[in-house]
């Protein structure tokens, strides 16, 4: 028997294992990539009588996975807040799933727990770029206005380590990422005790940020729907998603599209629905064959060059006010 945990490697993913690891600490096969890499359970071989736990990725994209590792005899709880389709009807199969736009797994695991460690769910909702729900949730702490700002901060960089098109892109291995963050009881202590990896977050973040920033909307782009390019690089690659979530907090009211060249001449898409009208950038990004997500946000993984035309004939006429 082995404890196999599959985790989203963003702030979500890291912050919902990280409250488990708390609540009850153990020694688990960490499976988890970037945050694109979502079709995590493929990677597992489970055994009859395996302990998975998976976090923040879709049902939908992991049903075959998941069925595999029932009839294997392997234990699964399977909590979640994207697009699930069918789920499995199994006694092996314990799922807690919320696709409502203001919910994340973080927030679903410290429903669990409680509010046993809350800090780290505000963190995580946070880093979804769920303001509202992690403001009125972190009522249940006792912090400062600047403390608060201290855990929006680190939700972002966690969330923006998250993005890239491998590993390599990352400052941190997410698993990497997760045991340092995982030792903290609360989100202050990793902070303070590992203040250079925090700084290494923070500093990569600022600078990536800086040079997106300058990046102008595309022709085409209206008051309703903006879409922007970013050129095949590292740096781009890492913020397009926290990219993407800072136009819409400025910009509550329009919806924003985020591409990323590829080396191959495709492109990485980041969606956000207007944060004022939460709802259909999944069921756009579902409409292209590697795209998914939730209704607030979604994306494409590899978008052909080809296609960006009717991309954004679609996006638009999503959004458009009717």
């Amino acid at each position: 028997m082995a404890f196999i945990d599959v985790f989203n490697g963003d702030a979500d993913g890291i912050c919902a294992l990280t409250q488990l690891h708390l609540a009850e600490p153990r020694e688990a096969q960490l499976v988890t990539g970037v945050k694109r890499d979502i079709d995590l359970l493929e990677k597992v071989d489970a055994k009859a009588g395996d302990k998975i736990t998976v976090l923040d990725v879709s049902l939908d994209k992991n049903r075959d996975a998941l069925v595999r590792a029932l009839n294997a005899g392997a234990e699964v709880l399977y909590v979640d807040h994207h697009f699930a389709g069918e789920i499995p009807a199994s006694d092996k199969l314990t799922t807690h799933i919320n696709e409502a736009p203001d919910v994340c797994t973080s927030l679903l695991v410290n429903g669990l727990l409680k509010n046993r460690y809350l800090a780290w769910a505000v963190v995580g909702a946070f880093g979804d770029n769920l303001k509202k729900s992690a403001d009125t949730l972190a009522k249940g702490l006792s912090v400062s206005e600047a403390q608060l700002r201290q855990l929006e901060d680190l939700g972002t960089y966690l969330n923006y380590n998250g993005y890239g098109e491998n590993v390599e892109d990352l400052h941190f291995a997410p698993d990497a990422l997760f045991r340092l963050v995982s030792r903290h009881a609360n989100p202050f202590d990793f902070m303070t005790e590992a203040r250079e990896h925090f700084e290494k977050l923070a500093d990569g973040y600022k600078t990536d940020m800086g040079k997106a920033e300058s990046t102008p909307v595309q022709p085409g782009s209206t008051d309703h729907a903006a879409l922007l390019i970013l050129p095949d690089a590292p740096w781009a690659r890492r913020v397009s998603g926290v990219y993407s979530n800072d136009l819409v907090n400025l910009h509550p009211d329009r919806a924003h599209a985020v591409l990323t060249e590829k080396v191959g001449g495709s492109y990485l898409v980041s969606v956000r629905a207007p944060l004022n009208r939460k709802k259909g950038a999944d069921e756009l990004c579902r409409s292209f064959a590697t795209g998914g997500g939730r209704a607030a946000a979604a994306g494409i993984n590899d978008l052909p060059a080809d296609q960006v035309g009717e991309f954004m004939r679609q996006f638009q006429q999503k959004y458009s006010i009717k």
